[in-house]
């Protein structure tokens, strides 16, 4: 199982973005603007995090559905929630045709799951159940907070490379003045390394989610079938790179846009052919008893 191994490698990722932070903050010195950016990073991120329900729901016009109106959807979550032992979530449809769906809030008690009209038109029940138990599974894990705290390390160290900026260089006597091609490099590398650890770290909980929600439903070769339909559906019909939709993207259970090549490290998501072998290697090993 890589369920273990994930948790221990986005701690390991958390530590060295703290690490990132430590040395670019030893680096230049302590001056009042870095606890100043630590404060504004942080004060950015616990809005995020706070308000993740509303922000992804509302930059995907997602609107709460009654069990009236869509009692499957309504009999799989409350299964699901059920089996996991936690509160039953809200429930969102997207009017989007892209088949996709995502999970927010802060805990389970504030749990929202929303799909999109796509991904209910082109999932079997079986397959859709799958998709549940990978988006309950990112609240169930706190992903929302994991990727709040990760956002805003990865903010600390976008500020203090921009605090960078504003050094005195040179000209002083100053044995310990930063020297530009050094100053240079953090202003670029700081936040270029930052971002990548934040991405690595977004892509490792999408196969925790892949996993814990293939154990939830003990149904991994569902969640393979469904995540193959939906990356197919998703490159038919990719959604316009809006801002508001470019900040929900991570915590979708596909990519919502195209790109290949170098785009790999700069994913918010693992390939979908690993993540299909994993779960093909997780049915393997467990024979589930349905």
């Amino acid at each position: 199982m890589h369920s273990h191994h994930n948790g221990l490698k986005t701690a390991a990722l958390l530590g060295l973005l703290t690490a990132l932070i430590l040395g670019a903050g030893y680096w230049l010195g302590g001056s009042g603007g870095l606890v100043f950016a630590v404060l504004i990073s942080l004060a950015m991120n616990a809005g995020t995090y706070f308000f993740s329900d509303k922000l992804a729901l509302r930059a995907m016009r997602a609107q709460p559905v009654s069990e009236a109106q869509f009692p499957e959807l309504y009999a799989m979550v409350r299964e699901l929630s059920q089996a996991a032992r936690q509160p039953m979530p809200r429930l969102y449809v997207s009017p989007t045709p892209q088949p996709n769906a995502f999970a927010t809030g802060r805990n389970p008690q504030h749990a929202a799951v929303a799909v999109t009209e796509g991904i209910v038109r082109l999932l079997s029940p079986r397959e859709l159940r799958a998709v549940i138990g990978h988006e309950l599974s990112h609240v169930y894990n706190r992903d929302i907070l994991i990727s709040s705290v990760a956002g805003a390390l990865a903010g600390i160290i976008t500020m203090f490379a921009q605090l960078a900026i504003f050094l005195p260089l040179g000209g002083s006597d100053d044995e310990d003045s930063p020297n530009p091609a050094s100053l240079l490099l953090m202003l670029i590398l700081g936040p270029l390394a930052a971002s990548v650890i934040q991405l690595a770290i977004s892509r490792n909980r999408e196969f925790q989610a892949d996993a814990d929600g293939a154990t939830l439903t003990r149904d991994p070769l569902a969640l393979a079938s469904a995540l193959e339909k939906i990356q197919y559906g998703a490159q038919r019909l990719p959604l316009p790179a809006d801002n508001r939709l470019t900040s929900a993207a991570h915590l979708m259970i596909a990519n919502p846009f195209r790109g290949g090549g170098l785009a790999k490290l700069f994913s918010t998501h693992p390939p979908m052919e690993e993540r299909v072998a994993r779960l093909r290697q997780q049915a393997g090993a467990i024979q589930y008893v349905r």
